[in-house]
Protein backbone atom coordinates (compact mmCIF):
# COMPACT_ATOMS: atom_id res chain seq x y z
CA UNK A 1 0.00 0.00 0.00
CA UNK A 2 2.38 2.75 1.21
CA UNK A 3 6.15 3.21 1.19
CA UNK A 4 7.24 6.11 3.39
CA UNK A 5 10.56 7.46 2.10
CA UNK A 6 12.88 9.76 4.05
CA UNK A 7 16.25 11.01 2.78
CA UNK A 8 18.48 12.35 5.54
CA UNK A 9 21.87 13.91 6.17
CA UNK A 10 23.31 14.68 9.61
CA UNK A 11 19.87 14.53 11.22
CA UNK A 12 18.27 12.28 13.83
CA UNK A 13 15.17 10.84 12.12
CA UNK A 14 14.23 8.39 14.88
CA UNK A 15 11.50 10.63 16.43
CA UNK A 16 9.87 11.11 13.01
CA UNK A 17 10.04 7.39 12.19
CA UNK A 18 8.58 6.48 15.58
CA UNK A 19 5.62 8.81 15.05
CA UNK A 20 5.01 7.59 11.49
CA UNK A 21 5.27 3.96 12.59
CA UNK A 22 2.63 4.41 15.30
CA UNK A 23 0.28 6.16 12.91
CA UNK A 24 0.75 3.60 10.15
CA UNK A 25 0.12 0.76 12.61
CA UNK A 26 -3.09 2.40 13.79
CA UNK A 27 -4.21 2.84 10.17
CA UNK A 28 -3.95 -0.94 9.66
CA UNK A 29 -2.29 -0.67 6.25
CA UNK A 30 0.59 -2.49 4.62
CA UNK A 31 3.54 -0.13 4.88
CA UNK A 32 7.28 0.27 5.05
CA UNK A 33 9.50 3.14 6.18
CA UNK A 34 12.81 3.53 4.35
CA UNK A 35 15.42 6.01 5.56
CA UNK A 36 18.49 6.49 3.36
CA UNK A 37 21.36 8.53 4.76
CA UNK A 38 23.41 10.43 2.17
CA UNK A 39 26.79 9.55 3.73
CA UNK A 40 26.46 11.63 6.90
CA UNK A 41 29.72 12.16 8.80
CA UNK A 42 27.90 12.87 12.09
CA UNK A 43 28.33 9.77 14.25
CA UNK A 44 25.73 10.86 16.83
CA UNK A 45 22.87 11.03 14.34
CA UNK A 46 24.05 7.80 12.69
CA UNK A 47 23.96 5.98 16.03
CA UNK A 48 20.41 7.16 16.70
CA UNK A 49 19.22 6.40 13.18
CA UNK A 50 20.60 2.86 13.32
CA UNK A 51 17.98 2.12 15.98
CA UNK A 52 15.42 2.37 13.18
CA UNK A 53 16.51 -1.08 11.98
CA UNK A 54 15.07 -2.62 15.15
CA UNK A 55 11.56 -1.37 14.30
CA UNK A 56 9.29 -3.65 12.26
CA UNK A 57 8.79 -2.65 8.60
CA UNK A 58 11.51 0.01 8.92
CA UNK A 59 14.99 0.22 7.42
CA UNK A 60 17.87 2.66 7.80
CA UNK A 61 20.73 2.54 5.30
CA UNK A 62 23.88 4.66 5.35
CA UNK A 63 25.18 5.26 1.83
CA UNK A 64 28.91 4.92 1.25
CA UNK A 65 29.16 8.17 -0.70
CA UNK A 66 27.09 11.32 -1.06
CA UNK A 67 24.87 11.18 -4.14
CA UNK A 68 22.77 14.35 -3.72
CA UNK A 69 19.14 15.31 -3.19
CA UNK A 70 17.79 14.13 -6.54
CA UNK A 71 19.60 10.81 -6.72
CA UNK A 72 18.78 9.75 -3.16
CA UNK A 73 15.06 10.33 -3.73
CA UNK A 74 15.19 8.32 -6.94
CA UNK A 75 17.03 5.54 -5.13
CA UNK A 76 14.44 5.45 -2.35
CA UNK A 77 11.66 5.17 -4.93
CA UNK A 78 13.50 2.40 -6.74
CA UNK A 79 13.84 0.37 -3.53
CA UNK A 80 10.21 0.96 -2.44
CA UNK A 81 7.88 -2.00 -2.79
CA UNK A 82 4.43 -0.45 -2.58
CA UNK A 83 2.28 1.34 -5.14
CA UNK A 84 2.20 4.70 -3.34
CA UNK A 85 5.28 6.63 -2.22
CA UNK A 86 5.15 9.20 0.57
CA UNK A 87 8.21 11.47 0.62
CA UNK A 88 9.05 13.39 3.77
CA UNK A 89 12.04 15.53 4.67
CA UNK A 90 14.01 14.46 7.71
CA UNK A 91 13.44 17.71 9.61
CA UNK A 92 9.64 17.50 9.63
CA UNK A 93 7.03 16.08 12.01
CA UNK A 94 3.28 15.56 11.39
CA UNK A 95 1.03 18.30 12.73
CA UNK A 96 -1.67 15.80 13.80
CA UNK A 97 -1.93 12.20 14.95
CA UNK A 98 -4.06 11.54 11.85
CA UNK A 99 -1.38 12.39 9.31
CA UNK A 100 -1.12 8.94 7.70
CA UNK A 101 -4.87 8.30 7.77
CA UNK A 102 -5.35 11.81 6.35
CA UNK A 103 -3.52 10.79 3.17
CA UNK A 104 -5.24 7.42 2.65
CA UNK A 105 -8.55 8.58 1.04
CA UNK A 106 -6.54 10.31 -1.70
CA UNK A 107 -4.30 7.36 -2.57
CA UNK A 108 -6.52 5.97 -5.30
CA UNK A 109 -5.87 4.23 -8.61
CA UNK A 110 -5.41 7.59 -10.31
CA UNK A 111 -1.90 8.48 -11.41
CA UNK A 112 -1.28 11.72 -9.55
CA UNK A 113 0.64 13.60 -6.88
CA UNK A 114 -0.93 14.52 -3.54
CA UNK A 115 0.64 17.40 -1.61
CA UNK A 116 -0.08 17.81 2.09
CA UNK A 117 1.81 21.11 2.66
CA UNK A 118 3.81 22.56 5.54
CA UNK A 119 3.39 24.63 8.68
CA UNK A 120 5.72 26.62 10.88
CA UNK A 121 5.44 27.08 14.62
CA UNK A 122 3.46 30.19 15.55
CA UNK A 123 6.00 31.39 18.06
CA UNK A 124 8.77 33.53 16.62
CA UNK A 125 12.13 31.77 16.68
CA UNK A 126 15.38 33.23 17.93
CA UNK A 127 16.36 36.49 16.25
CA UNK A 128 19.07 34.82 14.17
CA UNK A 129 16.50 32.54 12.49
CA UNK A 130 13.81 35.08 11.63
CA UNK A 131 14.39 35.25 7.87
CA UNK A 132 13.75 31.53 7.34
CA UNK A 133 10.65 31.66 9.56
CA UNK A 134 9.20 34.74 7.82
CA UNK A 135 9.91 33.27 4.37
CA UNK A 136 8.37 29.93 5.32
CA UNK A 137 5.19 31.47 6.68
CA UNK A 138 4.72 33.90 3.80
CA UNK A 139 5.81 31.80 0.83
CA UNK A 140 5.49 28.12 1.79
CA UNK A 141 2.79 27.61 4.44
CA UNK A 142 -0.05 28.43 2.09
CA UNK A 143 -3.70 27.37 2.56
CA UNK A 144 -5.14 24.85 0.11
CA UNK A 145 -7.15 27.52 -1.70
CA UNK A 146 -4.02 29.51 -2.49
CA UNK A 147 -2.10 26.42 -3.59
CA UNK A 148 -4.91 25.36 -5.91
CA UNK A 149 -4.43 28.57 -7.91
CA UNK A 150 -0.86 27.58 -8.79
CA UNK A 151 -0.76 23.82 -8.17
CA UNK A 152 2.65 23.03 -9.66
CA UNK A 153 4.73 25.86 -8.23
CA UNK A 154 3.04 25.32 -4.84
CA UNK A 155 4.47 21.80 -4.64
CA UNK A 156 7.33 21.40 -2.16
CA UNK A 157 9.01 18.03 -2.02
CA UNK A 158 9.14 17.80 1.78
CA UNK A 159 5.66 16.23 2.19
CA UNK A 160 4.02 14.67 -0.84
CA UNK A 161 2.65 11.35 -2.04
CA UNK A 162 3.06 10.09 -5.58
CA UNK A 163 1.90 6.91 -7.26
CA UNK A 164 4.86 4.73 -8.16
CA UNK A 165 3.56 4.44 -11.71
CA UNK A 166 3.95 8.23 -12.09
CA UNK A 167 7.42 8.17 -10.58
CA UNK A 168 8.57 5.68 -13.19
CA UNK A 169 7.77 8.37 -15.78
CA UNK A 170 8.80 11.57 -13.96
CA UNK A 171 11.81 11.29 -11.66
CA UNK A 172 14.09 13.86 -10.07
CA UNK A 173 16.71 15.03 -12.55
CA UNK A 174 20.11 13.69 -11.45
CA UNK A 175 22.03 15.57 -14.14
CA UNK A 176 21.62 19.01 -12.59
CA UNK A 177 24.08 20.36 -9.99
CA UNK A 178 23.25 19.53 -6.38
CA UNK A 179 22.40 23.18 -5.66
CA UNK A 180 18.67 23.01 -4.90
CA UNK A 181 15.77 23.96 -7.22
CA UNK A 182 15.41 20.26 -8.00
CA UNK A 183 11.85 20.51 -6.66
CA UNK A 184 11.03 23.34 -9.08
CA UNK A 185 12.31 21.31 -12.01
CA UNK A 186 10.41 18.26 -10.74
CA UNK A 187 7.14 20.23 -10.62
CA UNK A 188 7.81 21.65 -14.10
CA UNK A 189 8.38 18.15 -15.49
CA UNK A 190 5.17 16.94 -13.82
CA UNK A 191 3.27 19.79 -15.46
CA UNK A 192 4.71 18.98 -18.89
CA UNK A 193 3.79 15.31 -18.39
CA UNK A 194 0.20 16.30 -17.59
CA UNK A 195 0.29 14.76 -14.09
CA UNK A 196 -2.35 16.23 -11.81
CA UNK A 197 -1.34 17.60 -8.41
CA UNK A 198 -4.04 17.36 -5.77
CA UNK A 199 -3.60 19.75 -2.86
CA UNK A 200 -4.93 18.80 0.57
CA UNK A 201 -4.55 20.11 4.13
CA UNK A 202 -2.37 17.46 5.78
CA UNK A 203 0.61 19.41 6.99
CA UNK A 204 3.90 18.70 8.66
CA UNK A 205 5.86 21.16 10.78
CA UNK A 206 9.23 22.22 9.43
CA UNK A 207 11.58 21.92 12.41
CA UNK A 208 15.06 22.54 11.03
CA UNK A 209 15.16 26.33 10.74
CA UNK A 210 18.46 27.61 9.38
CA UNK A 211 20.01 30.77 10.75
CA UNK A 212 19.51 33.80 8.55
CA UNK A 213 23.18 33.73 7.55
CA UNK A 214 22.95 30.11 6.45
CA UNK A 215 19.63 30.68 4.69
CA UNK A 216 21.09 33.56 2.67
CA UNK A 217 24.06 31.36 1.75
CA UNK A 218 21.76 28.49 0.71
CA UNK A 219 19.70 30.94 -1.34
CA UNK A 220 22.83 31.97 -3.20
CA UNK A 221 23.59 28.30 -3.90
CA UNK A 222 20.01 27.79 -5.04
CA UNK A 223 20.26 30.79 -7.37
CA UNK A 224 23.30 29.19 -8.99
CA UNK A 225 21.20 26.06 -9.48
CA UNK A 226 18.43 28.17 -11.00
CA UNK A 227 20.90 29.83 -13.38
CA UNK A 228 21.90 26.37 -14.58
CA UNK A 229 18.25 25.50 -15.29
CA UNK A 230 17.86 28.75 -17.25
CA UNK A 231 21.05 28.32 -19.26
CA UNK A 232 20.25 24.70 -20.09
CA UNK A 233 16.65 25.64 -20.97
CA UNK A 234 15.32 23.04 -18.55
CA UNK A 235 12.51 25.36 -17.43
CA UNK A 236 10.56 27.94 -19.40
CA UNK A 237 11.37 31.63 -18.91
CA UNK A 238 7.82 32.31 -17.70
CA UNK A 239 7.58 29.44 -15.18
CA UNK A 240 8.61 31.31 -12.03
CA UNK A 241 8.54 35.02 -11.24
CA UNK A 242 12.25 35.62 -10.65
CA UNK A 243 13.07 34.07 -14.04
CA UNK A 244 10.41 36.20 -15.75
CA UNK A 245 11.93 39.37 -14.31
CA UNK A 246 15.49 38.25 -15.05
CA UNK A 247 14.58 37.45 -18.68
CA UNK A 248 13.02 40.89 -19.16
CA UNK A 249 16.03 42.62 -17.64
CA UNK A 250 18.34 40.76 -20.01
CA UNK A 251 16.09 41.55 -22.97
CA UNK A 252 16.34 45.29 -22.31
CA UNK A 253 20.01 45.20 -21.35
CA UNK A 254 19.32 46.06 -17.70
CA UNK A 255 20.81 43.01 -15.97
CA UNK A 256 24.23 44.75 -15.56
CA UNK A 257 22.44 47.58 -13.73
CA UNK A 258 20.98 45.11 -11.22
CA UNK A 259 24.36 43.45 -10.87
CA UNK A 260 25.93 46.82 -10.02
CA UNK A 261 23.14 47.55 -7.53
CA UNK A 262 23.73 44.19 -5.91
CA UNK A 263 27.44 44.88 -5.52
CA UNK A 264 26.86 48.39 -4.17
CA UNK A 265 24.06 47.46 -1.75
CA UNK A 266 25.24 43.98 -0.77
CA UNK A 267 26.21 44.85 2.79
CA UNK A 268 23.07 46.89 3.43
CA UNK A 269 20.85 44.16 2.03
CA UNK A 270 22.52 41.46 4.12
CA UNK A 271 22.28 43.61 7.25
CA UNK A 272 18.51 43.72 6.79
CA UNK A 273 18.19 40.02 5.98
CA UNK A 274 20.07 38.84 9.06
CA UNK A 275 18.46 41.47 11.30
CA UNK A 276 15.38 41.56 13.51
CA UNK A 277 12.96 42.72 10.79
CA UNK A 278 13.92 41.02 7.51
CA UNK A 279 12.14 42.18 4.36
CA UNK A 280 11.10 39.63 1.75
CA UNK A 281 11.14 42.42 -0.85
CA UNK A 282 14.82 42.97 -0.11
CA UNK A 283 15.36 39.22 -0.10
CA UNK A 284 13.84 38.97 -3.60
CA UNK A 285 15.89 41.94 -4.80
CA UNK A 286 19.04 40.39 -3.32
CA UNK A 287 18.44 37.10 -5.14
CA UNK A 288 17.59 38.83 -8.41
CA UNK A 289 20.76 40.95 -8.22
CA UNK A 290 22.82 37.88 -7.38
CA UNK A 291 21.33 36.09 -10.40
CA UNK A 292 22.31 39.02 -12.62
CA UNK A 293 25.89 38.77 -11.31
CA UNK A 294 26.29 35.14 -12.32
CA UNK A 295 28.09 34.22 -15.52
CA UNK A 296 26.88 31.48 -17.85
Amino acid sequence: MLSILIPTYNYNVLPLVSELYQQAQQSAIAFEILVFDDASPDKTSIAENQKINSVDHCRYELLESNIGRSAIRNLLAKKAKYSWLLFLDADTIPVTKNFISGYLPYLTDEEKVVYGSIKYQREKPAADKLLRWVYGNEREALPKEARDKDPYLSLLTLNFAISKSVFTKVKFNEEIPNLRYEDTLFSYDLMNAGVRIEHIANEVYHLGLDTSEIFVHKSEEATKGLKYLIDQKLIAADYIKIVKVYTRLKKFGLSPVLAMLHSAMNNAFRKNLVGSNPSLFIFDLYRLGYLCCLKK
